[in-house]
């Protein structure tokens, strides 16, 4: 729940709440005023009916009351003088002064009064009292409550203008780029949002200094590691030219394999460090992935051909939005994987997917396959399944499928792994906004 909408709310319980206490108290007051009122009511009318000149008589005179809004009697010497038909002929025996009690068969505030030999009782049912009451308090709070809508409203405007400054702050935070570490240069004369801005500042420049050290170190020493790395391959390739000892040459020939590796390990570091997804998308293009696939596959069907493995491509060609080289990469890294951890004579299959969430490139191959422990860790760098000791016996830098996953969020696209049907691997790559070809 939003700020706005929890503080909107807050208000407008305490509101409601303080309402419902003030109707509530109000009640109390309005209800004990109008008993005051009332009974100096009911005083007044036994004054009146005790002085009403009535002569005592064989019958006395009743009065026809329906609507039972006050019931009277006058009695003489007990002798009844005139009273309403709602009450019986027989004295009805109270004290005097104001009581409580059931007459006529409904709750009363009685008032009873004497003068000489005369008695006036005097009735009014309680309902008539609530009645009132509830009168006065509605019509008091009627118009307040009507006002809650209009008040919840007026709340949700001001709290939206009071939280502006937040809601700016969120929508230029959302708007960077992801390498953007410049300082939010905002004067703002909140004091609540002034300690965030300052805060967020130094953050800034805390990260952009790990990004660029993180960045910057890993292809600068593999840039620094070219020459030397070059240098050495052409000494170890001349040293075994010259060598007829087959002990000397085994060994020049373990560390030419040694100095290979180190060379790959270089070359991916300086691709993983070229992989930032602002960099790549500002040159995108339409590509196709059935020529890239086709590409990399004639590239690497010496190692395919080698290990004397069968490949296939199948499906229809469909055309992305992106980048020649990162996507030759991706496929390259993803093929390579699956060339070097399928045994010999084995089995690979290369499938262009149209399915309800885009487009897919799968790669299966009958290899191994992975736990689903290895498949939480494969995207990390440097490690390798099984490490050196994988039972292929392939070298690798434990960077491929880091670098996988680096063009993946360039593109914006997703990865799954699973089972392969073949027994091995399944690795498949889903885009969205591309276009069948």
């Amino acid at each position: 729940m939003s700020i706005r909408k929890r503080l909107t709310l807050i208000l407008l319980s305490m509101m409601v709440l303080t309402c419902f206490l003030a109707l509530v108290k109000g009640y109390k007051k309005s209800m004990h005023h109008g008993e005051s009122l009332l009974d100096d009511e009911l005083k007044i009318v036994a004054g009146v009916l005790i002085e009403q000149p009535l002569a005592l008589s064989t019958d006395a005179v009743q009065v026809s009351n329906n609507s039972a809004q006050l019931l009277y009697q006058i009695w003489q010497n007990n002798n009844l003088l005139s009273g309403s038909s709602s009450l019986t002929n027989n004295q009805i025996s109270f004290s005097e002064g104001f009581q409580t009690a059931n007459v006529a068969g409904q709750r009363m505030r009685v008032f009873v009064m004497s003068k000489n030999t005369r008695k006036v009782i005097v009735a009014e049912p309680m309902a008539k009292r609530f009645e009132l009451a509830e009168a006065v308090i509605l019509s008091a709070m009627l118009p307040m409550l009507w006002a809650v809508p209009l008040l919840a409203i007026f709340i949700s405007f001001f709290v939206k203008y009071a939280l502006v400054p937040l809601t700016r702050l969120s929508k230029q935070l959302a708007s960077r780029q992801a390498n953007d570490f410049t300082p939010i240069n905002w004067q703002v004369t909140d004091e609540e949002i002034k300690p965030v801005i300052n805060r967020l500042n130094d953050l800034f420049k805390r990260v952009e200094t790990a990004y660029l050290r993180e960045r910057f170190f890993a292809s600068d020493a593999a840039h620094e590691l070219r020459t030397p790395l070059s240098s050495l391959k052409i000494n170890v390739h001349n040293l075994a030219n010259k060598q007829s000892n087959l002990q000397d040459h085994q060994e020049l020939q373990a560390m030419s394999q040694g100095i290979n590796r180190l060379s790959n390990i270089v070359e991916q570091m300086l691709i993983l460090g070229r992989t930032q997804p602002e960099q790549w998308q500002r040159q995108f293009s339409e590509q196709s992935l059935l020529t890239i696939t086709q590409q990399v596959v004639s590239e690497q069907y010496d190692k395919i051909d080698e290990k004397n493995q069968t490949i296939s491509l199948e499906g229809d060609d469909f055309v992305i939005n992106g980048d020649e080289f990162t996507l030759t990469t991706l496929i390259a890294n993803l093929l390579s994987n699956a060339i070097k951890y399928t045994p010999n004579n084995g089995q690979i299959i290369i499938k262009l997917v149209s399915s309800n969430n885009g487009f897919s490139w799968q790669i299966d191959d009958s290899g191994a396959g992975m736990t689903e422990e290895q498949k939480e860790r494969i995207f990390n760098r440097f490690y390798r399944v099984g490490g050196d000791q994988h039972p292929s016996g392939e070298q690798g830098a434990g960077l491929g499928m880091a670098i996988v996953q680096h063009i993946i969020a360039i593109y914006g696209a997703t990865i799954h792994l699973a089972n392969s049907p073949l027994g091995g691997l399944t690795v498949k790559v889903t885009f969205t906004g591309v276009k069948s070809d």
